[in-house]
């Protein structure tokens, strides 16, 4: 028997390793001679870089970048064992993490940092970057980002502008002849699981931008400055990205890798399943198991499980779900191709508890879920 593990990370208490090795231990108690394997995996959002080191045996690059206000911050990225592609979240250089509460502000911060991650991994030889586009504290429509690749940004007076999501009307030109010309052999995939596009209602700034610590009035103001660079970008570059889906994801800095880069917008989780080859392993499978640390109504809306699940159907084959929680509100999950959840809390218990106790619940749960597969395949004469 082939049974395939793929499951994301439980956030702030097991990686998505950590995880489909727990339930691998439980399921090796019942069925030892089973062919496991395990595949950790993300939606593109925080632990992506984690999941895609962990199954390539990659390594984690340590990078002091640009924080989104301008001080020094500890980035990281990931980077393939054969230096070929780099995983880079953009939260770890310009995420909301970064910024204590009372100093968020959208006009002010910048995605120069995430530029400067991508900059780090050009030195390494990189021929593909997948970029996670969740967690900015930025509006800046990937500007700050651009100016670290080396765009230059001008006002009317032909001074330049370092640019934040303030600012922005305030260009009147932009100068790419200077942009990193690395970048044009460069394959870049972003992940993305928001389709709003630059501006408008539905845009970035209305949104997204209140989370990110703009008030009313600096809400109205982010968007009229995102309509205003999506014009330029029109006249300069002939490219029209206001109302491109995913435009608008991480500050719009989904329309500065449209528009700069060349680069794509796709689902995170079907950007790290093609990564990882998963439907090739799915081929001759006879079970599959995932997961992620709450299920619930969201879960269906782009979440790694629900990816999983769906590629697993194109085979027939069967999915389970294991969680740290399933809310009640879980059951549309049941019509995406997950066939049975289970949680892997058993009795009350603090949330402190729960993450201390969370491998050996996993083990016990996923034991538990072997056992009765494997009743369920014996062949018993009624009486």
């Amino acid at each position: 028997m082939k049974i395939i593990i793929a499951s994301d990370s439980y956030k702030e208490s097991l990686t998505a390793l950590e995880v489909c090795e727990a339930v691998e231990k439980g399921f090796r108690s019942i069925y030892p001679e089973a062919e496991y394997i395990r595949i950790p995996i993300a939606d593109g959002g925080e632990g992506t870089v984690q999941a895609l080191v962990d199954a390539v045996q990659g390594k984690i690059v340590k990078v002091p970048v640009t924080g989104p206000l301008g001080n020094v911050v500890e980035g990281f990225y990931g980077l393939s064992a054969d230096k070929q592609t780099a995983f880079i979240e953009m939260a770890a250089a310009s995420g909301l993490h970064h910024v204590s509460l009372e100093k968020r502000n959208p006009l002010l911060t910048t995605t120069r940092g995430t530029g400067e991650l991508i900059l780090h991994a050009l030195e390494q030889g990189v021929h593909r970057i997948i970029l996670g586009l969740g967690g900015s504290a930025t509006n800046d429509g990937g500007a700050g980002m651009l100016s670290a690749l080396g765009v230059r940004f001008f006002d009317s007076s032909n001074c330049a502008i370092e640019p934040s999501g303030g600012n922005l009307d305030c260009i009147t030109y932009f100068d790419i002849s200077q942009l990193d010309s690395r970048l044009a052999h460069v394959k870049i995939e972003a992940a993305c699981d928001v389709a709003n596009p630059l501006t408008g209602v539905t845009g970035a700034s209305f949104i997204f931008g209140r989370q990110k610590g703009a008030t009313e009035e600096m809400v109205e103001r982010l968007d009229c400055n995102l309509k205003h660079y999506a014009r330029l970008i029109k006249q300069t570059l002939h490219v029209d990205i206001e109302f491109v889906p995913g435009a608008g994801a991480a500050g719009g800095l989904g329309a500065a890798i449209v528009a700069f880069l060349h680069g794509t917008l796709r689902k995170g989780i079907d950007i790290v399943l093609d990564y990882m080859n998963f439907n090739v392993h799915l081929q001759d499978a006879d079970l599959v198991i995932t997961g992620e640390g709450r299920i619930d109504e969201q879960t269906i809306y782009g979440k790694a499980p629900i990816g999983v699940a769906k590629r697993a159907k194109e085979y027939n084959l069967p999915v389970i779900a294991i969680a740290g929680a399933v809310h009640p509100n879980h059951t549309p999950i049941y019509e995406k191709g997950i066939d049975a959840v289970f949680s892997i809390v058993s009795g009350a218990m603090t949330l402190e508890e729960a993450y201390e106790m969370g491998k050996e619940n996993i083990y016990i749960t996923a034991r538990n879920i072997a056992a009765v597969w494997k009743l369920g395949l014996q062949k018993r004469p009624y009486s």
